[in-house]
């Protein structure tokens, strides 16, 4: 099993301790890639597909944990999207 497949399941076991770097490796494996923004982007990050609808997050701070709320709604728009 691979980092991707290991990330997906781990996903789907809706994690209360998910870090940001597990959601954005697990996106750029699903060809998802981090849009930049200007220097006050604040927060909120936003991942590219191109063909799929783009993914818009509130990057964790202090902390690097996902909010569960967000792995929920990252996991369903995966799951919609056929992804996972």
């Amino acid at each position: 099993m691979g980092q991707r497949e290991k990330l997906i399941e781990r996903l789907k076991r809706q994690p209360r301790d998910f870090t940001w770097q597990e959601l954005t490796t697990l996106l750029k494996s699903l060809d998802y890639a981090e849009a930049k923004q200007g220097k006050t982007g604040g927060s909120r990050r936003r991942f590219m597909h191109e063909s799929k609808p783009p993914i818009t997050l509130h990057k964790p701070h202090p902390s690097s944990i996902v909010k569960l709320y967000a792995v929920k709604e990252v996991l369903k728009f995966l799951e919609e999207e056929g992804l996972i």
